[in-house]
């Protein structure tokens, strides 16, 4: 152990490494996240205690040939097993070799602080055992250090060079000397105080030290340049402030200096800002240069003199390293190009003439589905708020009634329409906007922009794309273009051939050699990809990718290598930065959405890091983007080879992580640039004082996981790939790898209790990847696998695989103390700052998590808050944006003020997706329009509501019981609220009620009353409202089944299964006879271990009906009703929502006000609440009870005209609320339409029953169901048919002939399989049982597929099928389905939905569709 005594007398405790010896010196930081062993050997920090402001270090370990004088280190936390090619021993092993010690395990954000606000002050650093006193502190201001440093001797280099460079070596960097050499240069290096003649030019180096300390260099500098003809002369940091001393100007000690690697610095003449690569603790006073000399460069942030020049003389320095070997060499040039760029500023470089809109439309992207989720309503939310600051009017079209974006107060005008190219046509023809933003909407928007442009509709109506331009957008999108492109600037692209036939694709990947990797132009997450091993598999990907796309590109296989991606923005001036770069915890060849993904990236050293965001800024200003747009690598992990995957010139998935995980907004960033805002002048709106055209500085470490929903599909397959499959991602935050890593997977799966450890039932689990991979990885340490095997087998980095082994390791330790009095507070300690969660702790020592949260208290083992600033603490901070960490010792801001806490939604999943978002956003905006300061808690990178300024504070941590208890005892809010993030918060309601936490709304012990099943059915048999007959399933029963099948005899099967606390219905299932009561009662008690399970009778063929009301005390507020198209039996996520109701009698909405209000009254509810109902044979009964928000909350608010969130939180808060009463809307009818990801599932059968299965939800408007339905069906990306529609329609025949007669009376050709109309070219039977058909009989109905033959598929499952019926063998109904799906061909499998589409396409209705345009705000 060792410690950091301060000069103030402040102690850091920490940890040794390196060196075994005491030091002293002054103590400065440095903020760059990599270059580790450039920082240590440099000069310039002799006699500096350094502090590395990145808390994980030592990742990459140390190359070979690192030589030098070296500096002094303290890092965060210590990487003991590095990870890269090039490494030859680790930092602690190099350290020592030099006797350099270092200290780790200490608050660096802390220290950090702390010397920004007082100052660099002297410190030492003590072993323990070394008396104090013995080390005195070191004031380097006092000493020459120059003349430490500097060399002894004169020493040539490149003796055969032209041009002779004499270089005053001052503590020089050897890239100086390599910059000149390479340049044609034979450069002597002479000591600080050599004589100087004899040569052609000049160059000052960089130093450490006080400058008017060097007076010999002065004196010597003086001489050869107060001369009427001067040399050349070019100085570099100490090299600037000694050339500025020469002049008579004046250098000043700076506060704490500028040490880093993204200070921004603005070019004076042209503004361009250039981001560069600083070591000083001394600057130059501008305001002292003589007449003759100006300013170069100015520090864009604390507006310090970065550089000087002489009018008319070749004299210039500079204060930044532009050859710097750790962090950006943007500006390497001015070893070369000086005098050329010095011409260019002369001739003036005016300022470009900027389009100016009055008027902007924004494309949004629909529904939520597999791969354009929730993320594009956060891109857009930040277009819209950043075009209405510049008082620009915005026109808004999506059609998924359920995003923040089209909320009143948002966009001016916002259009519920499909975002197709008729009907933006129709749209632009009535608002006639001047500008249109495409990138804001996903590849929705993207391909309806190339299409509108393809059209000439926006050349048409005067429209001009703001920011990138449709030319570099197509160039990105189809591959042949963008390879030429890359050509162009000798980058090259992974070996690749675009093709447009199934022919060509099989003769590109014969020249390619297999394996490859097929993937569609012109797709999103990776929709139509797969790997080939041969030509068989080639053909089946190939044809199935031509069923959604006119080009398939075949790729190299680079299966193993890394995978890299950069954020850049780049304005219309040419200022181009990377904001955030990621790497990918499994090897390409898995879909990015699909992997693990940390930032920044942990094993690239500080050469490939900057020859990486190199490459991507020289590509983006070759391709002409203006905004924002992602580039991504894969990486030989053996080398420095690269290859550039691609680049979506557009706002992704990764542009709101990397939003989220910088703090850097960069969709409200790339909209003000797409109005031709110049970078440099738009602020970092977090320190509010420094400039955006900055690159951040992380002191913590994010890692983003998938979560994936495949349990909820049929015969799906689980292998991850090169096609996307998770329906939503998390974001964890943490001061160490381990600690975010295991944050993360618990955020993912709140039954997950983090690093689990599954069965591990064979090797090839490990080789290839499924949804439970990194579950299977902890199985295998558990089995003894060692990481070079696991490396092997997975190709995951060994440094990732190294710390996977840490948690598993001390998960082994900690198993030992079977009993709590064993445990030690080291061993705990150690535990949280591993990530382990309290409940983890307490199954490993057999207690339970209030005993070891209290055994933590005891111990004072409590989280610090911290805060993400953008600039690891180099600038105050004026945005609460925080996160909790068992790395500190000290809480980065005070708890004064009394706040709301309100709880956020988490990840998206089926069945809680941006509607529980909208409650969330709705609910804050309330709170803050009536004078509360808010607190929001979430951890998912897509939403609003993890944007720091929607709230006072926004804590990015978990939603459990141990974060928000934590977060509650430090903050002490007035109360929580959580009734408007969905289910997850009420999950925790009971749990925190226990704890005395003050819950805002209705009393958590009525919440359990609702979503206890048992005793919400009691409750309701109690005030006499009527229920399908149920019985509860007790711990006896489990064991003792034939107690329920005489309940299920008794009332007739079929029988509905149904767990407590759940949502979307999870495992859910409807029982059809004994053996299907069995198996679904396992499943619902896996998911409800502490809750009760209730069966109840299956009602079939009714009428579902959905209540979401607000209630005050008990007393009801406002209800709003809204009715199933399809019958009861389909979950109401996945039902078409029809608001106000079209076939409810006056005497049923009467009657269900009555129920309603019975409910709230019994609940004593306050807030919102949810009922669902079924109706049958002129009876009501209750199915279920929500007392939080509900799904339909946003749709029946928009559509009726009621903010029914803004009323519940009024009445939460318990301020007077108007009684609205039954809402009866605007005189429009609303229809809700549910958005399905079937053809991203492979294998999935696409059946509807009691488990939600959709991904998102899309609502149009029209003056009757039919119109609304109709645009609903078409945003979903359903297309009208033309001529050929296929029926499957079974047991129906009798009641849909007359909606057959009426196809056939609109002219459709149609085609029917055997038992539902004569056969007409269909060679499957109707009987589900036979023996399966010949293989020429597949192939037919499968060739008229591929050949786009059927416009319509309408396949009826089997009548009263119900829910999930699981089938050994697959039916011939489930092939029809599939084939439909795989080739994009409409499909319709509900009788109710085929009634209500037929009567839809009508001639009028459809003419009504486009001349009705809908603009509800």
């Amino acid at each position: 152990m060792a410690t950091l005594v301060l000069e103030d007398g402040t102690t850091f405790r920490g940890r040794l490494f390196g060196a075994n010896v005491s030091v002293s010196g002054e103590v400065v930081f440095q903020t760059g996240m990599v270059g580790y062993p450039e920082a240590l050997t440099d000069p310039s920090y002799h006699c500096q205690l350094l502090t590395l402001t990145y808390p994980l270090v030592g990742n990459y370990g140390v190359p070979k040939d690192e030589e030098g004088k070296f500096g002094l280190s303290r890092v965060r936390k210590l990487s003991e097993n590095p990870s890269h090619w090039s490494s030859v021993k680790s930092l602690d092993q190099w350290l020592k070799e030099q006797g350099v010690p270092g200290i780790q395990g200490i608050d660096t954000r802390c220290l950090t602080k702390k010397i920004r606000e007082k100052g660099t002050m002297l410190g030492k650093l003590v072993v323990d055992g070394t008396p104090e006193e013995s080390i005195p502190f070191d004031d380097p201001d006092k000493r020459n250090l120059v003349q430490e440093v500097s060399l002894k001797e004169p020493k040539v280099f490149n003796p055969s060079g032209s041009l002779r460079i004499t270089v005053v070596d001052c503590g020089i960097k050897y890239n100086q000397i390599r910059c000149l050499a390479e340049r044609g240069a034979k450069v002597t290096v002479v000591p600080w105080d050599h004589p100087l003649d004899n040569y052609d030019g000049l160059f000052i180096s960089n130093g450490p030290g006080d400058p008017q300390l060097c007076q010999a260099t002065i004196n010597n500098v003086r001489k050869v340049v107060c001369v009427d003809h001067p040399k050349p002369i070019f100085g570099i940091c100490l090299g600037h402030q000694l050339l500025s001393l020469v002049i008579g100007a004046k250098t000043y000690k700076m506060k704490y200096g500028n040490r880093g690697h993204n200070q921004p610095c603005i070019h004076k003449g042209t503004d361009r800002c250039f981001i560069t690569s600083q070591n000083h603790g001394f600057a130059v006073d501008p305001k002292t240069l003589p007449r003759d000399w100006d300013v170069l460069f100015t520090n864009a942030n604390d507006h310090t003199s970065e550089g000087i020049v002489h009018n008319t003389q070749p004299l210039f320095s500079v204060q930044f390293h532009p050859e710097h070997m750790a962090g950006p060499t943007d500006l390497v040039s001015l070893f070369d190009v000086f005098i050329d760029t010095v011409k260019e500023q002369k001739g003036g470089n005016t300022t470009k003439s900027v389009f100016r809109p009055r008027k902007v439309l924004i494309l949004g992207s629909g529904g939520l589905s597999i791969g354009q989720a929730g993320e594009f309503d956060y891109s857009g939310s930040q277009a819209i708020k950043a075009l209405k600051e510049e008082n620009i009017q915005t026109v808004l079209i999506n059609p998924n009634i359920a995003t923040v974006q089209t909320s009143k107060g948002l966009a001016d005008k916002v259009y519920f329409l499909p975002i197709t190219a008729e009907y933006v046509t129709q749209v632009i023809k009535n608002e006639r906007p001047d500008g249109v933003l495409l990138t804001f909407g996903g590849q929705t928007a993207l391909n309806c922009g190339v299409e509108l442009t393809k059209q000439g509709i926006l050349e048409k109506y005067k429209v001009k794309v703001l920011g990138t331009p449709v030319a570099s957008i197509e160039m990105t999108e189809d591959r042949k273009i963008f390879v030429e492109k890359m050509e162009e600037i000798n980058e090259h692209v992974a070996p690749s051939e675009a093709a447009l036939s199934v022919e060509q694709a099989v003769a590109a990947a014969e020249r390619l050699g297999y394996p490859v990797l097929v993937r569609s132009a012109f797709a999103l997450g990776g929709l139509g990809s797969g790997f080939a091993n041969n030509k068989e598999e080639l053909t089946s990907l190939v044809t199935s990718a031509f069923a959604h796309t006119s080009q398939v590109l075949v790729d190299k296989s680079l299966k193993g290598w890394k995978e890299i991606e950069y954020e850049v923005v780049r304005d219309a001036y040419d200022n181009c930065v990377t904001v955030c770069n990621m790497e990918n915890i499994d090897p390409l060849g898995i879909h990015t959405g699909e992997s693990i993904v940390v930032a920044p990236s942990q094993t690239l050293n500080d050469r490939e890091y900057y020859m990486l965001r190199n490459t991507a800024i020289k590509v983006i200003r070759h391709l002409g983007i203006v905004g924002e747009c992602n580039i991504q690598y894969a990486l030989n992990p053996e080398s420095e080879q690269y290859y550039i995957i691609e680049v979506n010139a557009r706002l992704s998935r990764s542009s709101a992580l990397a939003s989220k995980a910088t703090g850097y907004p960069l969709a409200y960033i790339a909209a003000k640039l797409g109005l031709g805002i110049p970078l440099p002048q738009l602020k970092n709106s977090v320190t509010n004082s420094t400039t955006a055209n900055f690159e951040p500085s992380l002191d913590y470490c994010v890692v983003k996981v998938p979560r994936w929903d495949l349990s909820k599909f049929l015969r799906v397959s689980t292998k991850i790939g090169s096609s996307m499959k998770s329906v939503g991602e998390v974001m964890a935050i943490g001061r160490s790898f381990e600690e975010a890593f295991q944050k993360a997977l618990r955020m993912v799966d709140e039954n997950c209790v983090a690093y689990l450890i599954l069965p591990l039932s064979a090797v090839q689990e490990l080789q290839t990847p499924t949804d439970k991979r990194i579950f299977v990885l902890a199985a295998a340490f558990r089995a003894g696998y060692t990481v070079d095997q696991l490396y092997e087998l997975t190709k995951i980095d060994r440094w990732f695989l190294h710390k996977m082994k840490n948690i598993a390791d001390h998960e082994k330790l900690m198993e030992k103390y079977n009993q709590v009095r064993f445990i030690t507070d080291k061993v705990l300690r150690k535990a949280k700052q591993l990530g382990f969660s309290d409940k983890q702790i307490a199954l490993c020592i057999m207690v339970t998590e209030l005993v070891v949260r209290k055994l933590r208290h005891d111990w004072s083992i409590l989280p610090v808050v911290k805060q993400i600033d953008t600039v690891a603490a180099e600038w105050p901070a004026h945005t609460n944006y925080l996160y909790l960490t068992y790395h500190g010792t000290e809480n980065d801001l005070s708890f004064e003020e009394p706040h709301v806490m309100v709880i956020g939604s988490g990840v998206y999943r089926i069945g809680s997706s941006v509607e529980f978002d909208w409650c969330a956003v709705g609910c804050i905006t309330e709170l803050r329009k009536r004078g509360f300061k808010t607190i929001m808690v979430n951890y998912n990178p897509e939403t609003v509501s993890t944007d720091y300024d929607m709230c006072d504070r926004l804590y990015f941590d978990e939603i459990s019981f141990e974060m928000v208890m934590d977060i509650y005892e430090r903050e002490n809010p007035e109360g929580v609220i959580l009734s408007m993030g969905g289910q997850l918060p009420n999950n925790i309601a009971m749990s925190l009620h226990r704890q005395q936490c003050r819950i805002l709304g209705t009393s958590p012990e009525f919440i359990d009353s609702a979503e206890n099943r048992f005793k919400f059915s009691r409750m309701l048999d109690t005030i006499g409202i009527s229920q399908p007959q149920w019985k509860e399933l007790s711990d006896t029963e489990v064991k003792h089944l034939n107690f329920l099948e005489i309940f299920c005899e008794t009332v007739g099967y079929p029988a509905l299964v149904r767990p407590s606390y759940v949502l979307s219905g999870a495992a859910m299932n409807v029982a059809y006879s004994d053996r299907d009561l069995e198996k679904y009662l396992s499943n619902a008690v896996a998911v409800s271990k502490e809750h009760p399970v209730v069966i109840s009778k299956f009602i079939q063929e009714a009428k579902e009906i959905d209540v979401d009301a607000v209630a005050c005390d008990g007393s009801v507020i406002a209800i709003a009703v809204s009715e199933h198209v399809e019958n009861a039996g389909v979950h109401s996520g996945d039902a078409t929502l029809v608001t106000p109701p079209q076939d409810l009698n006056q005497k049923t909405i009467e009657r269900i006000k009555i129920i309603v209000h019975a409910i709230g009254q019994e609940l004593q509810v306050t807030g919102p609440f949810n009922l669902q109902l079924i109706a049958k044979d002129d009876q009501l009964k209750v199915i279920e009870c929500n007392v939080r928000v509900s799904r339909s909350f946003p749709f029946v608010s928009k559509t009726l005209g009621v903010d029914l969130v803004a009323l519940a939180t009024q009445a939460i808060m318990g301020e007077e609320v108007e009684t609205v009463g039954l809402m009866r809307g605007k005189g429009i009818v609303g229809v809700k339409v549910p958005q399905f990801s079937f053809s991203r599932l492979a294998g999935a059968d696409v059946v509807l029953g009691v488990e939600m299965t959709s991904t998102g939800e899309v609502a149009c408007f029209g003056e009757n169901r039919y119109e609304a339905y109709l645009k609903a069906m078409l945003s979903t990306g359903f297309k009208i048919p033309k001529k050929n529609i296929l029926l499957s329609i079974g047991s129906y025949k009798s009641e849909l002939l007359p909606t057959v007669q009426a196809l056939e009376s609109l002219g459709y050709d149609l085609y029917a399989s055997l038992g539902t109309v004569t056969a007409v070219d269909w060679p499957f039977e109707e009987d589900d049982d036979s023996d399966c058909p010949t293989k020429e009989k597949q192939r037919s109905i499968m060739n008229y597929l591929e050949e786009n033959h059927f416009d319509l598929v309408i396949n009826l499952s089997m009548r009263n099928s119900g829910g999930r019926r699981l089938s050994s063998f697959v039916t011939k109904g489930y092939r029809t389905r599939r084939m439909a799906i795989d080739y994009s061909v409409p499909l319709i499998i509900d009788i109710k939905c085929t009634k209500l589409f037929v009567q839809d396409i009508c001639p009028k209705i459809e003419r009504d569709t486009m001349t009705h345009l809908r603009q509800i705000f």
